[in-house]
């Protein structure tokens, strides 16, 4: 009897360590989720703001950035509810955004938004590696100009720091899943932090030093001074792509509710941190964009921590770029673990007698206690960051690859797939006032999309011309 009683105990104390669905218990909460998001969203897209609001000048470039946060938040709401389904609050769970999409809508749209939501994180990494080099050639930079001059030629290679970058990849890379990843992204977060702030207090001491001839204007940069007419138009859509891309974290909404505990309900959580994270960052959007251009004008540099628009404090450029760096490693990851956990269930279902792909070793790690070590995920994750590396040692172009990034995946997996889901979800009648303006915002955003698209498109062919491989800059 009492062999009975103590295999019960250890039954209920296994299964309270369960989630309704039988895996292990999720322990997420609002900060954590807030953590995430703020993490994938104050990217390098924050650095290229006050580009972006030089092309678009001091109407149009805030009334964007305002409207894209509108959308984003939006939608993220329409996504949250979508995690479980049919009922939002206790249906059956759905883990990454291609179940959600097969679970409302099916058919082709879910290889669709595959597509869309995996190509979308490869590029975002490969962007991440470029960003991460070109802040720790900064610091190099930063220090040289600091010791020879501004006017010195302080030429060097992104190459060896993009490999650094990878190595550094390769490590974290081995930790298993999301549910692991709260501590880098709390991490990450208060970087983005730290040099989104002392980005915007540089600015505040050039705008109140003055000095330079700063030249703004209601429209951006002027026709016939800074550029030619058709010049203006393409950086307009280039400018419109890289501020779709700095609100961009719909490709890993899903995966981020996916670590939430059960109660309270997941969807009103995710919503509340879709809240905070948008909300945040966007007010150091509007700062750091229009503080930015104030400081710069229509000289402002792509990005303006690493183009030298600052030379001095030399050691607080230096401060920043390091933290520039630190939450780009975190956010890469943030960005590669849905990616590496789709490959890896898809493999486990394909070869479910393979040893190499499903056979875990427990390692004892010194102060760190048991790893679990697979030799499938560590040879396959280890060759993702090498290719992502790769490539972005063949492209190291920033702001058009930024812009192309965000205008292909802005629509499907921000604005379309929510819509279109909510939409059956909620049996929306056709032609009825609710589903005509769902509609009108869907294609508005398409259209945004493809102009951002070309755009940035004839910015990569601009780059290209000029592009000599593997030489200093």
């Amino acid at each position: 009897m009492d062999n009975t009683n103590t295999t019960l105990e250890v039954d209920y104390g296994f299964r309270k360590n369960l989630d309704d669905d039988g895996r292990q218990k999720r322990t997420g909460t609002l900060v954590t989720a807030s953590a995430h998001i703020i993490t994938a969203v104050i990217g390098s897209g924050v650095l290229s703001l006050a580009w972006a609001i030089a092309q678009l000048g001091w109407v149009a470039g805030p009334a964007v950035l305002m409207a894209f946060s509108f959308i984003t938040y939006f939608t993220s709401t329409l996504l949250a509810d979508a995690y479980r389904s049919p009922d939002p609050v206790s249906g059956k769970r759905n883990y990454t955004y291609m179940d959600v999409v097969r679970a409302n809508l099916g058919g082709k749209k879910v290889q669709l938004c595959g597509i869309a939501q995996y190509a979308n994180l490869v590029g975002v990494t490969i962007g991440y590696t470029i960003t991460a080099s070109i802040s720790m050639v900064a610091v190099r930079k930063s220090n040289c100009y600091h010791s020879k001059g501004h006017a010195a030629s302080c030429k060097l290679s992104n190459y060896p720091y993009m490999i650094i970058f990878a190595a550094i990849q390769i490590v974290l890379s081995q930790i298993p899943n999301f549910h692991k990843l709260s501590w880098l992204s709390i991490l990450a977060a208060v970087m983005s932090f730290a040099y989104s702030s002392i980005g915007l207090g540089l600015s505040i001491a050039k705008i109140v030093g003055g000095g330079d001839n700063v030249r703004t204007s209601l429209t951006g940069v002027e026709v016939g001074i800074d550029v030619s007419g058709a010049e203006k138009v393409w950086r307009t859509f280039q400018a419109i792509g890289d501020i779709a891309f700095a609100y961009a974290y719909s490709t890993v909404l899903i995966e981020i509710q996916d670590t939430l505990k059960s109660y309270p309900p997941e969807n009103k959580v995710m919503k509340k941190a879709s809240l905070a994270g948008v909300s945040t960052t966007t007010v150091f959007y509007v700062l750091c964009g229009c503080l930015g251009y104030a400081a710069f004008g229509n000289d402002a540099p792509g990005n303006f921590l690493t183009g030298f628009g600052f030379y001095e404090p030399f050691w607080l450029i230096d401060f920043a770029n390091v933290c520039i760096a630190i939450h780009l490693i975190g956010a890469y990851q943030v960005f590669c673990q849905p990616l590496f956990g789709f490959f890896e269930i898809k493999c486990r279902q394909r070869w479910p007698d393979s040893k190499f792909i499903t056979a875990e070793h427990i390692l004892n790690v010194p102060f760190f206690g048991e790893y679990y070590l697979n030799m499938f995920r560590l040879v396959w994750r280890t060759a993702y960051v090498i290719m992502t590396a790769v490539i972005a040692m063949i492209f190291p172009f920033f702001n058009s690859f930024l812009g192309l990034i965000g205008a292909g995946s802005f629509y499907p997996l921000t604005v379309y797939f929510p819509i279109e889901m909510y939409i059956a979800r909620a049996k929306i009648q056709r032609f009825s006032f609710t589903w005509v303006w769902l509609k009108i915002l869907s294609w508005v955003c398409l259209f945004v999309s493809l102009v951002a698209a070309v755009g940035s498109v004839q910015g990569l062919l601009t780059d290209v011309k000029k592009y000599k491989p593997f030489e200093t800059e």
